[in-house]
């Protein structure tokens, strides 16, 4: 399972209406994570790094594009604290 990560230009953003999807905000942590169904988010503040239970890390930090794909199992390593618009689907 691959996790996308994506530098996008404002107006895919605004097309996507990533604006608009509610924001999620986590402090510095380490974390196990599962995820049920597709989640897509765009990063606005923080470093984060994402450890698949298979597969190698990815990192990802402002301005990021991140699709994590349905059944991925990881852990979430906050290295500085996240915030971002995120929609699942």
């Amino acid at each position: 399972m691959e996790i996308k990560v994506e530098k996008v230009e404002k107006e895919q953003l605004d097309e996507m209406g990533v604006f608009s999807w509610p924001i999620w905000e986590k402090e510095v942590s380490v974390f196990d994570w599962f995820y049920d169904s597709k989640e897509t988010f765009y990063v606005l503040e923080g470093e984060v790094e994402v450890e698949p239970n298979e597969g190698e890390p990815v990192r990802f930090g402002p301005g990021s594009l991140v699709t994590m794909p349905e059944g991925l199992g990881c852990t979430w390593k906050v290295e500085k604290p996240i915030r971002k618009h995120y929609r699942f689907g």
